[in-house]
């Protein structure tokens, strides 16, 4: 009981917070007018990699989903969905529980998303860890696809 009343406490100091900052809200020493070019061209490279990312996930999906137009609009959701990120260091797993998402066909497809991952065998960077992706509901308790 008493863990409950501080999660809701905790849930509406978390709604209460702003979710964004002005920049010029910064303290000074935070306030960074320019990022060099060197940092511009790491942050580019980064976000680069990161579309690419998005895309072959975004074509993986398109393999089942009936829409192809609404294919990159799921990947993004998926990317806005709750997940848990469970280490099982005993088995070698890092377990990324993803919470369903809104109808059965969705769920359908980003089970076929995780089957592709998983099947990639990706060891999570910096440890032994192998990613494992799931897909959870209230319904059941979870079920790994892969």
């Amino acid at each position: 009981m008493e863990l409950e009343v501080e999660l809701n406490d905790l849930k509406e100091c978390r709604k209460e917070t702003p979710k964004h900052v002005l920049f010029s809200d910064l303290p000074e020493e935070d306030n960074h007018k320019k990022l060099g070019t060197s940092g511009k061209y790491f942050i580019d490279t980064i976000k680069m990699i990161a579309y690419r990312a998005e895309t072959i996930m975004v074509g993986i999906v398109r393999d089942v989903i009936r829409r192809a137009d609404e294919a990159r609009a799921l990947v993004s959701a998926i990317y806005e969905t709750e997940a848990d990120i469970l280490p099982d260091y005993e088995n070698k797993i890092l377990k990324v529980r993803l919470h369903q998402l809104a109808n059965r066909s969705t769920a359908r497809t980003v089970s076929h998303l995780c089957n592709e991952l998983n099947s990639t065998r990706t060891v999570y960077p910096g440890t032994d860890l192998r990613l494992v992706y799931e897909i959870i509901s209230t319904e059941n308790t979870g079920c790994i696809f892969g």
